[in-house]
C-alpha cells in the first residue's frame, strides 16, 4: 500500500558525491517538507530506521521488501525510535545526533510535512520507493570527472563486495558488471578505476529507469550549478512545491559567488559553495592520464547524459 498520494514523500538519490545533499537541503528549504538523511547508510541511526543495513547501496525490491517495508513506513510517518537509539549511543556526539534527529521527526510530524528522504544509497532501489511507498523520485547525476575527482580528493575507495553480496541486485541490475567487480577484488587498483566502475554501474541503471519511469526527475549537477534559480524552480514545480522568496534566498545563499570554491575536507557535506566555480575543480585534482582513463572507462554510459565536449 502506497503513502497518501495527496502528500507524497520525496526521494532524492544518485551516486554518493553527486550533489544529493545539496539537492535535498535546497528542497528542504521549503516548509512543505521535512528532511530525513540517509536511512540506508550502513552507519544510519536506529532511531531513524529500525532495520540495520549490512551493505552500501542496499537493494530493496518486491522479493525482499518484507524486511524493510514496515520500518520505512514508520520512518515516513516520522515515527522515531528513542529506545533503540538510546541503546546504541556510544558518545556525546551520538547523543547530539539523537536530539537533532528526534527534533526533526517531531517537527515534521507536527507540521504534517512531506518526508524527504535524501539517500544516495537508495539509488538502485528507486523503483521500489516509487512503486511501493509512492515516492516522487529525483536522481542527481554528476559528470564522471567531477565524481571520481571528489573520491580521489577524499581518498574514498569502494569495496565491491557490498554489491556482489546482494544476489537480487546482481540479478536485476549488475550481472553484466560482475567480472569487472570481481577483477577489482583480486588485482591492485586505485580510486580512479573503482570510482569509474561505480559511476558506470549506477548510471547505467539510472538510464534504464528513465525508460521505465519517465516520471522520475533526473537532473545533472552541472545544470543545477550553472543556473541554480532556473533549474531548482523547475524541480520545485515538478514536485508540487512552492518556490517562495525564502526558498530563493536560501538557494542564492548556498550557491552565490563569494562562497568557497571548494569545501573543506572536514565539512564534506556542507552546502554553501560557489556552485559555478566548483564545476572546474576536477581540473586541478586529476592528471591528464587520469582524465583519459576515466573517459575510457565510463564513455559508453556517460554519452547518455553528457556531450563529448564536456570532457574538454
Amino acid at each position: 500500500m502506497k503513502q497518501n498520494q495527496a502528500n507524497p514523500p520525496i526521494l532524492v538519490t544518485g551516486a554518493h558525491r553527486s550533489g544529493t545533499t545539496w539537492v535535498g537541503k535546497m528542497l528542504a528549504a521549503s516548509p512543505q517538507v521535512a528532511y530525513i538523511s540517509e536511512p540506508l547508510n550502513v552507519l544510519h541511526r536506529p532511531g531513524v530506521l529500525r532495520v540495520p543495513t549490512q551493505c552500501w547501496y542496499t537493494y530493496i525490491c518486491a522479493d525482499n521488501q518484507a524486511e524493510y517495508l514496515p520500518a520505512f513506513r514508520e520512518t515516513l510517518r516520522f515515527r522515531y525510535h528513542p529506545w533503540l537509539e538510546l541503546k546504541s549511543l556510544r558518545s556525546l556526539k551520538d547523543a547530539g545526533r539523537m536530539l537533532r534527529d528526534w527534533g526533526w521527526f517531531l517537527e515534521g510530524r507536527l507540521r504534517r510535512a512531506r518526508p524527504l528522504l535524501k539517500d544516495p544509497f537508495a539509488v538502485f532501489s528507486a523503483p521500489w520507493f516509487a512503486e511501493t511507498l509512492g515516492c516522487q523520485v529525483t536522481i542527481a547525476v554528476r559528470h564522471p570527472l567531477a565524481f571520481v575527482s571528489s573520491l580521489k580528493r577524499l581518498g574514498w575507495d569502494f569495496d565491491f563486495r557490498n554489491l556482489l553480496a546482494q544476489p537480487l541486485l546482481m540479478r536485476d541490475h549488475l550481472e553484466p558488471f560482475q567480472p569487472e567487480m570481481e577483477k577489482m577484488l583480486v588485482t591492485q587498483t586505485d580510486v580512479i578505476n573503482q570510482g569509474s566502475l561505480l559511476w558506470r554501474m549506477v548510471y547505467a541503471a539510472v538510464d534504464g529507469f528513465r525508460v521505465k519511469h519517465p516520471e522520475f526527475w533526473v537532473v545533472r549537477h552541472e545544470d543545477l550549478s550553472r543556473d541554480p534559480l532556473g533549474t531548482y524552480r523547475a524541480l520545485y514545480a515538478s514536485l508540487g512545491l512552492n518556490f517562495t522568496p525564502k526558498v530563493q534566498q536560501a538557494l542564492m545563499n548556498s550557491s552565490q559567488r563569494g562562497n568557497p570554491a571548494e569545501l573543506s575536507k572536514q565539512r564534506v557535506h556542507a552546502v554553501k559553495l560557489d556552485s559555478a566555480a566548483n564545476l572546474s575543480n576536477w581540473k586541478k585534482r586529476l592528471t591528464d592520464g587520469e582524465i583519459e582513463r576515466i573517459h575510457h572507462l565510463t564513455a559508453d554510459v556517460a554519452a547518455k547524459f553528457y556531450a563529448e565536449e564536456s570532457w574538454e
